[in-house]
């Protein structure tokens, strides 16, 4: 039952043990598409509203970005996650960019690691998921044949999300903060990220392990206590490490589509000072804060890899005008 059910994420290669069948995992997807649908009903942008299209017009690039990826059967290469000084890409010229992450690299080379305080959100998991996963080819068969669909919201909330079997949902209040293509883009790439990870059906996984063990805790201590210390040491931990997960894949995603991957620290910094950001929000919330989630995307490694994507998708699109008929 273990080894028949380990899978191996797309683009990060870390391989995790998921009891959920794809088949039922999109079949909750498309169930709570339709509830989702029921609740929000009268507030769904016409398609033809001009937000409507543009957030489809985006969403579909990067699907397709996905697709060709997986078409290609290119998972990307394999660098790892260890510079720490490289941030803010703002105003740099591409041969500057490149220069600056180069050099950041060199330096990352001789340094141990991160700081004792990032210790929690320590990303070298995927370096070395990366290294472990030539051994067992990515999964992705849950993203194949899927029914991509879109809906634009017309409520003041700064959120969107994205439901197993491909169905993408985005609130008009996002689009308040988020004035950009590559800022939207990268909202969407993140919420697909998850898609692609299949992070619902591993957090039901994980959640039944964690109800387990807390059952064999409560022999020996307070019900309080139990959940409390598993909150902040299994269940938070894990749902802070799948939102580090799908930045990346997102990250990957978006630049694929064509779109620059240095906008995305600037917008979880900024979306981290709309929804307010505590100092201990790295440790006590699911997701990592805007500042930090900002910073480890600016790390060179990632930036690199993202940054060599889009600057190879503007190749192509040059080569196309360049042989395009007149």
């Amino acid at each position: 039952m273990y080894f028949g059910n380990l899978e191996t994420v797309p683009y990060t290669k870390r391989t995790r043990w998921i009891l959920l069948s794809q088949a039922l995992e999109r079949q909750l997807g498309e169930a709570e598409f339709e509830k989702t649908k029921a609740l929000i009903k009268g507030k769904i942008l016409s398609p033809i509203h001009p937000q409507s299209v543009r957030i489809r017009m985006i969403s579909k690039e990067i699907t397709d970005a996905l697709q060709r990826g997986l078409n290609e059967e290119q998972v990307w290469s394999d660098v790892g996650y260890a510079s720490a000084n490289v941030t803010g890409f703002e105003g740099h010229t591409e041969r500057e960019t490149l220069k600056s992450l180069t050099d950041a690299s060199a330096d990352g080379e001789e340094e141990s690691g991160w700081h004792k305080e990032d210790e929690i959100l320590d990303d070298s998991w995927v370096q070395q998921s990366r290294k472990k996963g030539h051994e067992r080819g990515p999964a992705t068969s849950h993203l194949e044949g899927l029914n991509w669909e879109v809906l634009v919201v017309n409520e003041p909330v700064v959120n969107a999300f994205c439901l197993p079997g491909g169905k993408i949902v985005v609130f008009t209040g996002l689009l308040e903060h988020c004035k950009s293509d590559a800022e939207i883009a990268t909202i969407i790439g993140h919420e697909v990220g998850h898609a692609v990870a299949r992070h619902i059906a591993e957090g039901m996984t994980k959640n039944l392990w964690f109800a387990i063990l807390k059952l064999i805790l409560y022999q020996c201590a307070t019900h309080v206590t139990v959940n409390t210390m598993s909150s902040l040491f299994l269940r938070l931990p894990f749902s802070r490490r799948m939102e580090m997960e799908a930045d990346y894949i997102g990250l990957l995603l978006i630049a694929s589509a064509g779109y620059d991957p240095r906008v995305a620290p600037a917008v979880y910094e900024k979306l981290g000072e709309v929804t307010g950001t505590l100092a201990l929000d790295n440790y006590l919330t699911s997701h990592p804060s805007g500042k930090k989630r900002a910073e480890l995307l600016s790390q060179a490694k990632i930036m690199e890899e993202a940054f060599t994507l889009y600057t190879r998708m503007q190749g192509e699109e040059l080569l196309k005008d360049f042989f395009r008929p007149s």
